[in-house]
């Protein structure tokens, strides 16, 4: 048995566990969500366990509170097969003592539309949420994890190195941090995502909502989807982008609902906008820029491997914010904080703005690497904390140049940062 590799949804959990009942651990499957939550677990409850799925589903129906019982923390693996379970859970939680720690729901999809008509309470007060995606390089191992974030927020100076090359930073963007492919041969672990798009499309697609979907006209949906990451692109855009390059034509409504899917199923998590105070009035773009939950989804989409990578310099830059974008939700979430991007009319676009609930907040350009690439990075930061209206907010507790190749982490004469990702931790 692989040895258990802690998380920083290990944390989380175990923090929600102490404060509230309930806890609903989501994100994208094979992300790690159950071995996580089986790791804090008193006992636990598969609902789809082959052998049993019948009878669950049918004490869900009959005899619903037998299902709750066990020792706790209570793990109910993959709960939206019986939604019911939501409610009973959350009377249950209010007739116990003591209240907390008792359920951690997991799941890999949002329910289906009609059943969630049979959920009638939201939770509040009883359920807390935990969003779980696949791992960062500091939790793979990968990242040194000499350069804090957080103490980058307390005004510390980064002084760290990394050991991840362009060929090792090619073939981490291509493998994902699929917790089962950390532990194979490089070749097999190429696979899995591969593998696991395969699942998307033939099956979890139509499963999602019981609709049945296009396998191929999924596969072109998402391949447009790996063409365009860190765009803020409609709908149409993509309609129009599938017809340029696959050659099928569709309705904007077809895209719609196809993405929706995929976020339903916690594989697109897309980007919101960051709307701070500025000394003058400037149109602030508002939509959101769209991002698969790992980089891996992108280049298997395309068919790409760490040599196409290293070959194609600026593609490269793409998939890597993908992954950087990946690295960075997961230590915001460490951090009581939240990744947001900014755009303005001027053009003015900062990569990620990671804002903590305290009101602290970081800009970061995240790039390839490159000493242009760098400056560049460096004058939009400075730019757009010259914009900021300090008398109405804090001003930027740090601005950083994020770079996947470099070695050394450093301060510079303007005071910006430039800190390899692969000596980043939270």
């Amino acid at each position: 048995m692989d040895e258990y590799r802690p998380r920083i949804a290990d944390k989380l959990l175990a923090e929600s566990l102490e404060a509230l009942g309930a806890v609903l651990v989501q994100g994208t499957k094979w992300c790690g969500k159950t071995t996580t939550s089986v790791h804090q677990a008193g006992s636990v409850l598969y609902m789809d366990d082959p052998l049993q799925k019948e009878q669950n589903l049918s004490l869900a129906q009959t005899n619903i509170k037998r299902l709750l019982e066990g020792d706790t923390p209570r793990v109910i693996d993959e709960w939206e097969l019986a939604p019911e379970l939501w409610d009973a859970a959350r009377f249950e939680v209010d007739h116990r003592k003591p209240h907390v720690g008792q359920f951690i729901f997991t799941g890999s999809a949002v329910p289906k539309e009609k059943d969630q008509e049979k959920i009638f309470h939201s939770g509040a007060g009883r359920f807390d949420w935990v969003t779980m995606r696949t791992m960062s390089l500091w939790e793979s191992g990968e990242s040194s994890g000499d350069v804090s974030l957080e103490e980058l927020f307390d005004g510390a100076l980064p002084d760290g190195a990394s050991n991840i090359d362009i060929d090792r930073l090619a073939f981490l963007t291509c493998r994902g941090g699929w917790p089962g492919a950390l532990d194979l041969p490089e070749k097999a672990a190429l696979r899995v995502s591969r593998a696991y798009l395969k699942a998307v499309v033939n099956y979890d697609i139509s499963k999602v909502d019981d609709v049945k979907r296009d396998p191929g006209l999924m596969s072109c949906i998402i391949r447009s989807l790996a063409r365009n990451q860190g765009e803020q692109i409609p709908y149409t855009t993509i309609r129009a982008d599938i017809a340029g390059n696959d050659h099928v034509e569709i309705s904007d409504d077809t895209v719609e609902n196809y993405v929706k899917v995929l976020k339903r199923i916690f594989l697109e998590e897309d980007m919101r906008a960051w709307n701070p105070n500025l000394r003058s009035k400037t149109a602030i773009r508002t939509s959101d820029t769209r991002y698969f939950v790992d980089p891996s989804i992108a280049t298997a989409a395309l068919g790409l491997g760490p040599n196409d990578l290293v070959d194609n310099i600026i593609d490269f830059g793409f998939y890597f914010e993908t992954l950087a974008v990946r690295d960075l939700r997961v230590y915001a979430d460490a951090l009581d904080g939240e990744v947001y991007h900014y755009r303005d009319r001027s053009g003015l676009e900062c990569d990620a703005v990671l804002h903590r609930r305290n009101g602290q907040y970081g800009l970061i350009e995240i790039k390839l690497g490159g000493k242009d690439n760098i400056e560049k990075g460096a004058d939009t930061l400075t730019s757009l904390a010259a914009k900021i209206d300090t008398d109405k907010m804090k001003s930027p507790s740090f601005m950083m140049v994020l770079t996947g190749i470099g070695q050394y982490a450093y301060r510079r004469k303007d005071g910006v940062l430039v800190v390899p990702i692969g000596c980043l931790k939270p």
